[in-house]
């Protein structure tokens, strides 16, 4: 089984479990709750990006749970463990992005730009939308299965983890949204490179993690 039927696979399974519209209902309400019309871009594109974080997580809960043991069996010996968990944790992200570039639209449409060079304020907020997303997808993976099998434990986890990744002092989520709200402050438009590469390290080792516990573990 190809990496492309493989994502196929889990973006179907997601669709048809219905699963995903209550982190998105709370995602909008989120973004309909915090982003208010003439804010700063900025501060708006900040705000939609820290929401991405649980909701990252809880899409990655959604994704490795969503098939029956036997049909979780049939396709890991078909694909192997490790690419199954994977092609879960990539759709999972996948959905976030889509969201976050939702989130970031809403936010630009409705915040005020103060003469910046609105290319500029797309980049920024596109990079604080992939580090939190991706700092999510790493809470999420190692919150979930094959980590954390129990349902209430790993609801918990997600949700303490979440909620560090938006205060730890390293967390690369936290660099790029205060990036962002510092910058609204101030005449500058950051492009914080430094928290996405920390977000692409923190979320492979993770998933890699993850992918390798899963496989043990089959």
């Amino acid at each position: 089984m190809t990496v492309t039927a493989l994502l196929r696979y889990q973006g179907a399974l997601l669709l048809r479990s219905q699963h995903w519209i209550a982190p998105l209902v709370v995602y909008a309400a989120f973004l309909a709750v915090g982003v208010r019309s003439h804010d700063p871009a900025l501060d708006a594109l900040g705000y939609a990006a820290a929401g991405l974080v649980p909701l990252s997580a809880w899409l990655v809960r959604i994704c490795v749970t969503a098939e029956p043991p036997a049909a979780r069996a049939v396709s890991a010996a078909a694909a192997g463990p490790v690419r199954v968990h994977a092609a879960a944790l990539l759709t999972a992200l996948t959905g976030t992005l889509l969201a976050g570039a939702a989130g970031a639209a809403y936010a630009l449409l409705l915040g005020d730009l103060a003469h910046r060079p609105p290319a500029a304020a797309v980049l920024a907020g596109a990079v604080a939308v992939a580090v939190c997303a991706l700092t999510g997808a790493a809470v999420g993976a190692v919150c979930s299965r094959p980590l954390l099998r129990g349902r209430g434990r790993a609801v918990l986890a997600g949700g303490v983890g979440s909620l560090l990744a938006w205060v730890v002092a390293f967390s690369p989520a936290r660099s790029a949204v205060s990036a962002l709200v510092g910058a609204a402050r101030a005449d500058t438009t950051p492009l914080p490179l430094g928290a996405l590469a920390g977000a692409l390290l923190l979320a492979g080792a993770a998933g890699a993690v993850a992918c390798l516990a899963g496989r043990r573990r089959s």
